[in-house]
Parts: C-alpha cells; sequence; structure tokens
C-alpha cells in the first residue's frame, strides 16, 4: 500500500494558562491519501479547526503541539521552524478559511495577490504568473476574469470572494488543500457550487482535500472518508456510506439523527442532551460519556481506543473503518438499523 500523502499520529495540542494546561487535541490519529476528501465532522468546540491549524503550522502561542506527529508524504513538518513553514504554505499545503476576508488584504488587488503567491513559489516570469492567475479566476467561475483581477476584495460578493480564496489556495499547485468551513456563509446553490468546485479542480490535480465542516450533507456528497472529532478526540473515522448508514459511535449515530429525513415522517429529531465539554472539564474516561444514552459506569474511567470495527456483512474487519467506544457491539447493532 502506498505511502499516504498526509499523516497525523498521536497529535496532542495543549494551551497552558493559568489554571493548568488545556488539550485542545488529545491524541489525534489519521492518513489522508493522494486525490482523496476526507471530511471531518463534529460539533462546535471539537477540536476540527485546530486539526487545520496543526497541520498548516497556525496554532497561536502560547499553543503548542505538545506531542505526536506530522507527515506530509513522509517528511516531518510539525517540528519545522517558521520560516521553512511559510515556505510549505501555499506550495505544498493550501487552506481555504471559513470567511474569505481572512484570506484577503483588503488593500491590494486580486491581480497582487494571486500574482505574489506564484511568483513566491513557482519559477515563472510576472506576466506569466498574471496569465496563470486570470485562468485560475476563469476557472473557478469569475465572470470577466481578464477585467476582475484588478478589482479590490470589497468590489466582489461573498460567494464570489470564496472563489477567489479557492483560487488563491490553489494557484501555487498544492499536494494538500484544507477548506475549514468554506461554504458556512453562502446560500445553498452558492454552496453546491462551491463544493463541486473544490472538489473537480483537486480531483483533476489529484490534491488532497481535508474538509471541515459540521454538515454531515455536505460531507455525503463530497467526501470518500470521514472522520467524527469529539472534544479534541477522534470517535469514528471511515468510508462515508459505512459512517452514515451504520454509525458505530453514539454521537455519530446522534448526529446522523438529528438530520431531517426526505424519505420518513419523524415526530421529532433526535437530541443530544448536554453541551460539548469545556477543556478543563472533559472526562478521563471516554469524553462523550455525560451525553450518551447507553453509557455504563466504565465510560466514565476507561478511555476507549480506536478499535478496528468488524463487518456484520462478512465477519472481516472493515477496511479504514474505526470507532472509539467501550459498547461498540451494542452501537453496531443500534447503527445498523440506522436508514441514514
Amino acid at each position: 500500500m502506498s505511502e499516504p500523502l498526509l499523516s497525523l499520529r498521536d497529535v496532542v495540542v495543549e494551551f497552558p494558562t493559568r489554571r493548568g494546561v488545556l488539550r485542545a487535541l488529545d491524541g489525534i490519529s489519521l492518513d489522508v491519501n493522494a486525490g482523496e476528501v476526507l471530511g471531518l465532522v463534529g460539533e462546535s468546540g471539537a477540536g476540527k479547526s485546530m486539526i487545520g491549524s496543526a497541520i498548516i503550522g497556525l496554532i497561536a502561542p502560547p499553543g503548542r503541539i505538545a506531542s505526536g506527529e506530522i507527515r506530509l508524504s513522509g517528511q516531518r513538518i510539525d517540528n519545522l521552524g517558521p520560516s521553512q513553514m511559510r515556505a510549505l504554505r501555499g506550495k505544498r499545503i493550501g487552506m481555504v478559511f471559513q470567511d474569505p476576508l481572512t484570506s484577503l488584504n483588503p488593500l491590494y488587488t486580486i491581480a497582487d495577490q494571486l500574482v505574489e503567491t506564484i511568483r513566491t513559489h513557482l519559477p515563472v516570469t510576472a506576466a506569466e504568473a498574471r496569465a496563470q492567475a486570470i485562468a485560475l479566476l476563469d476557472r473557478v467561475g469569475i465572470p470577466a476574469a481578464a477585467q476582475r483581477i484588478d478589482d479590490y476584495p470589497h468590489h466582489f460578493s461573498g460567494g464570489m470572494r470564496q472563489r477567489v480564496v479557492i483560487a488563491l489556495a490553489l494557484c501555487a499547485q498544492p499536494d494538500l488543500v484544507i477548506a475549514d468551513e468554506p461554504t458556512t456563509a453562502l446560500d445553498v446553490s452558492v454552496q453546491a457550487q462551491i463544493i463541486d468546485l473544490l472538489k473537480d479542480i483537486c480531483a483533476e490535480r489529484g490534491a488532497a482535500v481535508v474538509l471541515i465542516t459540521h454538515d454531515m450533507g455536505v460531507i455525503a456528497q463530497t467526501a470518500d472518508r470521514v472522520a467524527v472529532v469529539y472534544a479534541g478526540r477522534m470517535a469514528e473515522i471511515g468510508p462515508v456510506s459505512d459512517v452514515i448508514h451504520r454509525p458505530a459511535h453514539p454521537y455519530t449515530r446522534g448526529l446522523m439523527g438529528s438530520i431531517p429525513s426526505l424519505r420518513e415522517e419523524r415526530a421529532r429529531l433526535v437530541q443530544i442532551p448536554g453541551a460539548m465539554p469545556r477543556l478543563d472539564a472533559i472526562s478521563a474516561g471516554c469524553a462523550f460519556h455525560p451525553r450518551c444514552d447507553v453509557a455504563t459506569a466504565a465510560c466514565a474511567t476507561t478511555r476507549p481506543a480506536m478499535t478496528h470495527l468488524v463487518s456484520a456483512q462478512k465477519g472481516e474487519q472493515s477496511a479504514d473503518r474505526f470507532a472509539a467506544c467501550l459498547l461498540l457491539d451494542h452501537t453496531a447493532r443500534e447503527g445498523g438499523e440506522h436508514g441514514g
């Protein structure tokens, strides 16, 4: 089997405070292959964006990666210095932020920002960089790209700005694109266009995508695999169809049950009681157990390890399917009854 493009192994991110050390990520492990779209889902505060920040080296001090490894094409990148990470961003890793104005400088034209990024990472002239920028803007759906390239960010609508940000993330032809809630502020029709655009362009170039979102509908239509994150820990990971239709973890089951169904009428949607725990109040056992409807006494004291799941249909281990729950037999049976 070929080496994954991106690999995280037992990554821990900590923030020292006056009241003690807060652990925002606690032992995150995952792989992303070239050409693959991996979705990261979970509630607000689950740690999805923190995973993206750790990968690209944008954790603000005093936060730090306390332990674990992050590798890109086999090269360890979590221990690189600031200048080495700056050279990596854009060239090897592109980032699409939720708010496009976070990525775009309002004082510079789109041409200035695209051309500078291209010339920083690729051996081209200014004229060649401008031609590439116009072609890319046209590819992401900016009308009259040759004229609009000299406009400023405030001249574009929210959807058009997001397209520009995607062009900016892709302009240096990166191997990996991290898209952090790229469609949250957009209407449904524009959202679908942006997702399809990101997926198509990355498929054409063979780049991998880490898609961070809270929307399981977006994951269902976009991702190849999905990782469910809760309280800075991995709850479940596997192929999208398996996780959606046969969720093994109670948290995943709750997320799926909260989605309205178009095929059947429900009097009430599933509700997960309580809220995401504060970083200083995460259980030593399973982080989800205070909200879990099937938790036992052991769940409060024993932290479950990620376990390779067994397919109920074949009685074999399911490729790339893992979950962290002490009650996998029970949850798998419950998940098998979930129609998705």
